[in-house]
């Protein structure tokens, strides 16, 4: 299951959607994280808790074009670039 760290909130300014981190978490990452509506998609379910082959078939399911090898690689890559937000658990990273 990975799921998003304790600090770390999706806030969105007009058109822009960020991710910041506050309290604790501000003390290891200090900056934003910007998310086209791709990565709040992602960010939505990852709050609730996700494995990265429920965000693969989620991607599937929502978007029309990719298939499992592309929407996979997108995901993983998603995923690396945000890892600071996450946490991991380990059976499933």
């Amino acid at each position: 299951m990975i799921k998003t760290k304790p600090g770390f909130l999706l806030r969105r300014l007009g058109d822009e959607s960020m991710v910041i981190a506050i309290g604790e978490a501000s003390e290891s990452f200090n900056g934003m994280i910007r998310l086209n509506s791709t990565g709040v998609f992602y960010w939505e379910l990852l709050e609730q808790g996700a494995t990265e082959d429920l965000l693969v078939a989620k991607t599937l399911e929502r978007f029309d074009g990719p298939d499992e090898v592309t929407a996979r690689q997108d995901v993983q890559e998603f995923l690396q670039t945000i890892s600071m937000a996450l946490d991991f658990d380990a059976k499933d990273h």
